[in-house]
C-alpha cells in the first residue's frame, strides 16, 4: 500500500509539475515576445513618422544594435536599411496596404497648395514674402503614418536567433509611399525562456524525488498502527481473546478501526466465555442423570428386584428434557429461524394452563382477554409460557396467578406470578443466564437445571418482544412477557423496528 500510495502521489505531482511548466514557458514566451514586439512596432511607426514629416530615406535615423530596420520604396527597392540588413534583400512582403485616406489626404493638401499659391499670384505684392512659410510649413506636414500594422517572425541571414519585425507605411509630403519593417531580436528572449525551461527540467527530478520520500515517510507513519493491529490480531488468533488491540491517539479512520476491532473481540471474548461455560454446565448437568441411569441398570443387572422402575423412567424424563432444552438454545444461538404465523395467543395460554393444572399440586388462577393473537412460531412460544408457568408452580406456596390482557392496542402482556419468596433484585437480571439456580432452588429434586428462563429470555428476544421479572402483589415473583399482536404492523416492519413496550 505505502509503493502503490507512493507511486501514485508522485505520479500525479509530475503531471501537474509538466503542466505547469509547459504553461510558465508558454506565458513567458507570450510576454518576452509581447515586449519585442512592442518595440519592434514603436520603432517602426518613429520611422515612418519620420518620413512623414518628410525626411528623405538616406537621413532617416535607423536603430542598431538588437534592432533592424528597412525601407522600400513603392517598387519594392530597399531604400535604406539599418547594419545588420544592409545589402540584403527586401526582408519581407508582410506589410500592410497604405491608407485610402492618407493618399487622398495628401491630393488635397496638394490642390490646396496650388490653389494658395494662385491666390498668391493674383495679389498685388504688397505682402512681405514670410507669408509664404507658413504655405510650406503645410505642405511638410501633409504626410501621413498608416494606421495599420503587421508583425511576423524572421529569420535574417547571418543572425542566430529570429527577429519580431512590424511593418507599416508612411506616405511623404510630397505623395512617395514608403513601406517600413522594423524587428526586434529575440535572441534575449529566447534566451531567457530556454533557461527557465532548463531550470524546471533539472529540479522537476529533484521535486519528483522530495515528494516520493515525503510521501514514503508520511505513509509508512500513518500506516504504522495498522501494523501494530495486525501483529496483536495475530497474537490473538493463537487463542488469547482476552488481549485488545492498540488504539492510536489519533482521531482518525484507523482509530476507528482499532476501536471497532477491540469491541468485536469483546464480544467474541464474551461468546466464547459464555460458550465454554454453556459446554462445561451442559457436561454437567448430563454427566449426573446418566450416572444415576448407570448406577441403577447395574444395580438392576446384579440384582431386579431392587430395580426403582418409577426413579429410572423419572430420570430418563429429566435427561430428555434437558437434551431438549440444549437443542433448542444451540437452535435459537445458531440463529435458526422457523417460519412465523399468527398463533392464537390466548387458546395457546389456556392449553399450557390446563395442562399444568391436571398434573401439578400448586393450581392456577387465569385471567386472560379473549382473541389476542401473536405473530411467531406456536411451538416456541408454547416452550416459553410452560417454563414460565413451571418456573413459578416450582416457587410457589399455595397459588399461582396468570393474567393475559391487551396494552394500548398494539402489545399484549402476559403477567405470572405466584405467592413464593421473589427474587431478589440484584439477581432479577441474573436469573435469565444459563444455568444459573438461586440457592433455594439448588436440589435437583425440587429445582431444574437453569435453562428455563434462558429459553423464555431467547424465545422472547427471537419475538422481538421483552421479559422482567417484577415483584408479585402476593409477595413472590411476577415474570412478564410481553410481545406485539399480530396485525398491528407487518411482521417485516416489527422484527426491523425491535422497540418494546415500556416497562
Amino acid at each position: 500500500m505505502r509503493a502503490r500510495t507512493t507511486l501514485g502521489a508522485t505520479v500525479v505531482v509530475a503531471i501537474a509539475l509538466v503542466a505547469a511548466g509547459f504553461l510558465v514557458v508558454a506565458l513567458l514566451r507570450d510576454n518576452l515576445y509581447g515586449r519585442a514586439e512592442l518595440t519592434a512596432e514603436v520603432s517602426a511607426r518613429s520611422i515612418a513618422g519620420q518620413l512623414a514629416s518628410g525626411t528623405a530615406p538616406a537621413a532617416v535615423t535607423l536603430p542598431d544594435d538588437d534592432e533592424a530596420a528597412q525601407i522600400l520604396d513603392a517598387t519594392g527597392r530597399v531604400v535604406a536599411a539599418s547594419d545588420d540588413l544592409e545589402g540584403l534583400g527586401a526582408i519581407g512582403d508582410f506589410a500592410p496596404a497604405p491608407d485610402p485616406v492618407a493618399a487622398e489626404t495628401t491630393e488635397e493638401a496638394d490642390d490646396d497648395d496650388e490653389d494658395r499659391t494662385d491666390d498668391d499670384d493674383d495679389d498685388d505684392g504688397d505682402e512681405p514674402d514670410d507669408t509664404e512659410t507658413p504655405s510650406d510649413e503645410q505642405g511638410s506636414a501633409s504626410g501621413a503614418v498608416g494606421s495599420s500594422v503587421a508583425y511576423e517572425t524572421v529569420t535574417v541571414d547571418g543572425e542566430d536567433a529570429p527577429y519580431r519585425f512590424a511593418a507599416t507605411t508612411a506616405t511623404a509630403p510630397d505623395g512617395t509611399a514608403y513601406t517600413v519593417y522594423s524587428g526586434a531580436s529575440l535572441e534575449t528572449q529566447e534566451e531567457a525562456v530556454r533557461s527557465v525551461a532548463d531550470t524546471m527540467w533539472l529540479a522537476l527530478p529533484v521535486l519528483l524525488a522530495v515528494v516520493a520520500v515525503t510521501t514514503w515517510l508520511v505513509t509508512r507513519r500513518a500506516l504504522r498502527p495498522v501494523g501494530a493491529i495486525q501483529k496483536e490480531l495475530i497474537s490473538i488468533t493463537g487463542g488469547d481473546l482476552s488481549r485488545r488491540v492498540p488504539v492510536p491517539a489519533s482521531r482518525d479512520e484507523i482509530h476507528s478501526l482499532a476501536v471497532t476491532t477491540n469491541t468485536t473481540l469483546a464480544a467474541l471474548d464474551h461468546a466464547v466465555a459464555q460458550q465454554r461455560r454453556f459446554v462445561a454446565d451442559a457436561s454437567h448437568e448430563l454427566r449426573s442423570p446418566l450416572a444415576i441411569l448407570r448406577s441403577q441398570i447395574e444395580i438392576a443387572r446384579d440384582h431386579p428386584q431392587l430395580l426403582d422402575l418409577d426413579a429410572t423412567l423419572a430420570d430418563v424424563i429429566r435427561l430428555q428434557d434437558l437434551a431438549a432444552d440444549l437443542l433448542l438454545l444451540a437452535r435459537l444461538d445458531a440463529g435458526e429461524r422457523p417460519p412465523h404465523a399468527e398463533v392464537p395467543f390466548t387458546e395457546l395460554v389456556r392449553e399450557e394452563v390446563a395442562r399444568r393444572s391436571a398434573s401439578d399440586r400448586v393450581p392456577v388462577r387465569l385471567e386472560v382477554e379473549e382473541d389476542l393473537a401473536v405473530f411467531g412460531v406456536r411451538g416456541h412460544l408454547a416452550r416459553a409460557v410452560g417454563n414460565l408457568l413451571a418456573n413459578a408452580q416450582r416457587h410457589a406456596a399455595t397459588a399461582v396467578t396468570v393474567t393475559l390482557a391487551a396494552e394500548d392496542g398494539e402489545w399484549l402482556h402476559l403477567d405470572v406470578g405466584d405467592d413464593g419468596n421473589g427474587v431478589p433484585a440484584g439477581e432479577r437480571r441474573r436469573i435469565f443466564d444459563r444455568f444459573v439456580r438461586l440457592d433455594e432452588s439448588r436440589s435437583r429434586d425440587e429445582g431444574g437445571a437453569g435453562l428455563g428462563l434462558a429459553i423464555v429470555q431467547d424465545v422472547v428476544l427471537a419475538h422481538r418482544g421483552m421479559v422482567w421479572v417484577l415483584e408479585s402483589p402476593e409477595g413472590g415473583a411476577l415474570f412478564r412477557m410481553a410481545l406485539r399482536r399480530a396485525g398491528r404492523r407487518p411482521p417485516r416492519a416489527d422484527a426491523e423496528a425491535g422497540d418494546g413496550p415500556d416497562d
